[in-house]
């Protein structure tokens, strides 16, 4: 365990308030007698201005909501730690990437963008990864998506962007949802876009969980070594378990039965001990092959292919625990791009300059004014001194007269620190030219990136593509805005604008497509890790269950990390054929089949008709999903009565040993794309 995280905790808890067995009290402190009637002018009076207790409690109560975030708002974190695996003293002197036995705190909060606080979790978006380092020099802030590109290539049109992609004004509709006129006649007539809209469109844009989701810092930034010497970089999270999606039926019917599910799923996991981790991976290019790529390297709407410039994996990241109070973690909680350590640096992105500017300026007004680092949880673990003193929420009480730089009175203190004593030195980068108002002709390419998107998808993937176009433009109103999309997106891939514009009622174009053919195989999904661990397993079963052969299939599960989760007709506990027992955790109508990644149906000697038409309904809808079934018993009955058996992941007819050991393949699999629905 490091020093910086013992300090961390240490200057948490001071923080921390158990209130079992206290007196109520003031703010002040004040022991309170009585809290259940306001001071009044006799008992049927009128309540008195002097009864400062009603207005302590009333005014915290009426400034008890903070305005939310204009973008990320729906969001939820939880605490860990990051460890370097190797020194990375070549390419940076950033001191949490040299040492690999200093465990680093850190605060990582995920999120979706365009809804409110109050949406919900599984919707079509792209997803917030913002990372908070507690290091030693301060604290550093990668925030970032689970999408490497973004919309736009200038901070000038991020209002556009949002105005576009939020409920429209005249009718507050629709919430957090992109399938909507404004956002697509956005997208039409800003052309930069294509590229992002194909990651939005395809299945990264509903992931499984917050666990199995990839997470990149989005823009160009540098490594600076202590020898000056710089590199271009940017950064990658790769999740340990893969990265993994829901399909959007189950995407949409999630949002109903479970609006919290990604944070359920995040919180659940961490209290089980399943910690989610992901491993720290950097994409570096030396600064004199800045200009031998056929992208620009300071274009946010480019990615760097994992094919061309390799992505080394430098350390772990590891979230261990939940917050405590949401309040006052999750959502008091401030990033910025800006925050950053000796070794790490900006470019000239027109994208990350703007989003340089933009955070202070949120964070004043969502957080009350500029004293926000010093809420506990944007605290930095090292000490800090400055010449700034008062305003809004300040708690260091500075001693002394002198709050001026320079100055005589205090010895010319607090002093600026030398480089060789970590004093942060901005990397000196020649910049010249005229003042104008424009945009690099590199910037233009607008579509090779997004037909390289197409080129690297699995056919299954592709047609997830075609269909979100499809849903998405077919909520679309104007005809002028859907033609136009179909003629934009002709430009990335004739298929899949002739596959949506068929969809949608628009006359198909009959030439177009880029001519790219390259492919980056580290875009498809197919490609990922594929992992059984800590997935999620509906067992259905009723009373009279073979207790010998499902006890035996049940821990082998188990043993893979797999989580069963036993779904009966009535909570309690089922009997099984030699007495033992099972606890029921759900009934058909507290769950559902998208709640799960895979479903065993195991049955019973006491399942009736209703039995079986509720099990029957949870099956056919996991199967349409293209999720891993098991059946064994009563249960493969019920398979072969909806035609199920045979299909790819539908496992039956093993001993108890073989089965689990299929099925557990199956599960890895995630979804079996080639069955017939």
């Amino acid at each position: 365990m490091s020093l910086v995280k013992n300090r961390k905790d240490e200057q948490l808890e001071q923080y921390r308030v158990k209130d079992e067995g206290e007196k109520l009290t003031t703010n002040q402190g004040l022991k309170v007698a009585e809290d259940e009637f306001s001071l009044k002018a006799g008992e049927r009076g009128p309540t008195l201005l002097e009864d400062f207790h009603f207005r302590e409690k009333m005014t915290h109560f009426d400034h008890e909501r903070i305005p939310e975030r204009i973008v990320h708002a729906r969001g939820f974190a939880a605490h860990g730690e990051f460890e370097v695996y190797e020194s990375m003293k070549e390419y940076t002197r950033a001191g949490f990437l040299q040492d690999p036995g200093v465990k680093t705190p850190v605060f990582v909060r995920f999120s979706t963008v365009a809804g409110s606080r109050g949406s919900a979790e599984t919707v079509r978006d792209a997803r917030g990864f913002a990372t908070k380092f507690y290091t030693e020099e301060g604290n550093y802030d990668l925030v970032g998506n689970n999408i490497p590109v973004f919309f736009i290539q200038d901070a000038i049109k991020f209002p556009d962007l949002i105005h576009a992609v939020k409920p429209e004004p005249h009718n507050e509709i629709p919430q957090a949802a992109s399938a909507h006129d404004t956002f697509w006649d956005f997208v039409a007539n800003n052309q930069e876009s294509a590229h992002m809209v194909m990651w939005t469109m395809s299945d990264r844009a509903i992931p499984r969980s917050f666990r199995m989701m990839e997470g990149f810092g989005v823009h160009t930034f540098r490594f600076v070594n202590e020898e000056g010497k710089a590199r271009f970089v940017k950064f990658h999270w790769k999740p340990v378990l893969g990265t993994h999606s829901l399909v959007w039926d189950e995407a949409q019917k999630i949002s109903g039965k479970d609006p919290d599910f990604h944070r359920r799923d995040l919180f659940d996991s961490i209290e089980n001990g399943d910690y989610p981790e992901y491993e720290l991976g950097v994409q570096m290019i030396d600064e004199e092959d800045e200009f031998t790529f056929d992208f620009d390297l300071l274009d946010p709407t480019k990615l760097w292919p994992e094919e061309d410039i390799p992505v080394k994996i430098v350390g772990k990241m590891t979230l261990n625990r939940n917050v405590d109070n949401v309040f006052a973690e999750t959502e008091q909680v401030a990033f910025h791009p800006g925050h950053v350590v000796p070794g790490i640096d900006f470019t000239n992105d027109p994208l990350l300059q703007g989003r340089l500017f933009s955070y202070t300026d949120t964070q004043l007004i969502r957080l009350g004014g500029p004293n926000f680092h010093e809420l506990p949880i944007n605290r930095p673990v090292c000490p800090f001194f400055n010449n700034q003193r008062d305003g809004y929420g300040r708690h260091t009480i500075n001693k002394g007269q002198v709050a001026y730089h320079k100055n005589s009175l205090a010895a010319n203190t607090p002093a600026p620190a030398r480089p060789e004593e970590g004093g942060y030195t901005h990397y000196q980068e020649r910049v010249e030219g005229y003042k104008v108002r424009a945009r690099s002709d590199s910037f233009r390419d607008h579509f090779s990136q997004a037909a390289l998107f197409w080129n690297s998808m699995s056919e299954a993937e592709k047609q997830h593509l075609i269909d979100a176009f499809s849903f998405e433009l077919g909520k679309v109103e104007s005809e002028s805005v859907q033609k136009q999309v179909v003629d934009m997106f002709s430009n990335v891939s004739l298929e899949l604008a002739q596959g949506f514009a068929e969809a949608i009622g628009v006359e198909p174009p009959q030439a177009g497509g880029a001519s790219l053919e390259k492919s980056s195989p580290a875009l498809s999904q197919e490609n990922t890790k594929k992992s059984p661990a800590t997935r999620k397993v509906g067992v259905i079963a009723d009373d009279g269950f073979n207790s010998e052969e499902v006890g035996e299939i049940l821990t082998a599960l188990q043993k893979e990390g797999i989580q069963p989760e036993i779904i009966s007709s009535k909570l309690g506990k089922l009997k099984g054929t030699d007495g033992s027992e099972l606890k029921v955790k759900h009934t058909f109508l507290t769950c559902d089949s998208v709640l799960f990644d895979a479903v065993y149906a195991v049955g019973g000697k006491g399942a009736g008709k209703r039995f079986y038409k509720d099990a029957s309904a949870f099956l056919q809808e996991a199967f349409t999903h293209f999720k891993p079934i098991g059946a064994t018993h009563e249960g493969e009955r019920w398979l072969e009565a909806q035609e199920m058996t045979g299909e790819p992941g539908v496992i039956t007819g093993h001993a108890p040993d073989e089965f689990a050991a299929a099925f557990t393949e199956a599960i890895a699999a995630h979804r079996h794309w080639n069955r017939a629905v």
